[in-house]
């Protein structure tokens, strides 16, 4: 009986390790698919609700706003450091926390920390 017992457990464990492993992978190209159509989803964001007017075309910078090419490379420009930005405004940049949902400005920040900014699509005429 205890021999049983021992081997279901053994049989259990193998299955739940095999399970385990098997979902990581899925997941983790699940996670960098999720990533890329949030990034595709706010270079879209980027250009249609005008950050570009003051950031410039993909970023790079213009009249009112800082370039915001390198934000992936600064180690002070958390995930939550840009989410409350856009959200709370701040120097002399607007809020925008009521004019985008949380997931406009998850798409968002995915775009601005991507390695590899998207291109929008061509915009709807």
């Amino acid at each position: 009986m205890y021999f049983v017992i021992a081997r279901v457990k053994i049989l259990s464990a193998a299955l739940l390790a095999a399970t385990c492993l098997g979902a990581v992978l899925p997941l983790h190209a699940l996670w960098n698919t999720k990533n890329k159509a949030a990034a595709q989803a706010g270079a879209q964001l980027f250009r249609d609700r005008g950050c570009a007017r003051c950031h410039g075309e993909n970023g790079g910078g213009g009249k009112k706003g800082p370039p915001l090419t390198s934000l992936r490379k600064q180690k002070q420009w958390t995930v939550a450091k840009i989410t409350a930005q856009i959200q709370n405004g701040g120097q002399r940049m607007p809020p925008f926390g009521e004019a985008l949902g949380s997931d406009e400005v998850a798409q968002l920040v995915a775009y601005l920390l991507a390695k590899h900014r998207p291109a929008p699509p061509p915009p709807l005429q």
